[in-house]
């Protein structure tokens, strides 16, 4: 059954506000100039990206950035002692766990400490580059910063402040979009603070309907809080963005620029016609650590100590 949400955005109430974009695919043919097309027997690289462009307001002043924050510990000289184990890095295995060795940190700048840690990525046995975010509007801007390097890439998002389980969850966001071949896969959690969230109705096929950002009321029960796509999405939204840069510069809209959200970017591809779709993980856990009460919850529950792999957080 389709939610109260979704039947009044496919009916014409347009009041949630996601979609009154200027960009649309169907009436727009794609620039061939910014795409370069993969040869049909090539099979595409995956690629992480982890946006580290936030400012951690809610939990200043901190020593370093949030990214850094050491979350519990790590075992090393086999298992005899322990280590503090920074946040970011939890993602980083999450993604190595699904077959992902390479993937960029998109920073702001004067988050130097980032690169200074994790270097090259030798100490995680990955590959790791590291890049500067140009227009601070938001998710969408700081990703399409790595549009370059991942224009003909299977892209996998997590965000390296947040924790969640279970730990093989982009691979099965993997294998659905290889089964599928849908454009992008959200991974869902249950969620008791949708205001907070960006709230999914998608059908029993698991074809994602409508994303609403933060909503103050609603009948949606999951959250989405990573994802993958395939280079279709990386033009969209490069092209989506172009779109939105254009009318600014043409003086169509005289307000200060307001933070866009990477779900009204994928919301507005839906619109457009890609096939968006969900795995739904009905036991899943998230946690931002970007809140003083996740943050301590986060401390907490990762302060326990396992003998034989050095952390046992309560799920």
């Amino acid at each position: 059954m389709l939610s109260r949400e979704y039947r009044e955005y496919r009916d014409g109430d347009r009041s949630h506000n996601f979609n009154d974009r200027r960009f649309n695919s169907a009436s727009k043919p794609m620039p061939q100039s910014d795409f370069i097309a993969l040869p049909a027997t090539s099979s595409p690289p995956i690629i992480g990206l982890l946006p580290a462009g936030g400012q951690a307001t809610r939990i200043s002043p901190l020593p370093l950035s949030k990214e850094l924050y050491p979350i519990g510990f790590q075992a090393v000289a086999s298992g005899r002692s322990v280590r503090p184990k920074v946040v970011s890095q939890y993602l980083l295995e999450r993604l190595q766990q699904a077959g992902i060795a390479q993937a960029y940190f998109i920073l702001r700048s004067g988050k130097w400490d980032i690169p200074a840690y994790f270097g090259d990525g030798s100490i995680l046995q990955m590959h790791l580059g590291y890049l500067l975010m140009g227009l601070p509007y938001g998710v969408p801007y700081t990703l399409d910063q790595a549009y370059p390097f991942v224009q003909n890439a299977i892209v996998a998002l997590g965000f390296p402040d947040i924790l969640f389980w279970p730990e093989d969850a982009f691979t099965h966001l993997l294998r659905r979009q290889a089964q599928t071949q849908a454009d992008v896969v959200l991974g869902l959690f249950p969620t008791d603070q949708p205001q907070k969230a960006g709230m999914v109705d998608f059908d029993s096929s698991g074809q994602v309907h409508l994303i609403i950002e933060k909503p103050s009321q609603t009948t949606l029960q999951y959250m989405w809080a990573i994802a993958v796509w395939k280079p279709t999405f990386t033009q969209f939204l490069h092209d989506y963005l172009k779109e939105i840069e254009a009318a600014k510069a043409q003086n169509l809209g005289t307000q200060s620029p307001q933070e866009l959200a990477i779900g009204d970017v994928i919301q507005a591809g839906i619109t457009a016609g890609l096939r968006v779709e969900a795995e739904v993980f009905e036991a899943g856990v998230y946690l931002d650590i970007g809140t003083p009460e996740n943050l301590v919850k986060a401390v907490q529950d990762y302060a326990r100590l396992d003998p034989e792999i050095g952390l046992a957080p309560e799920v």
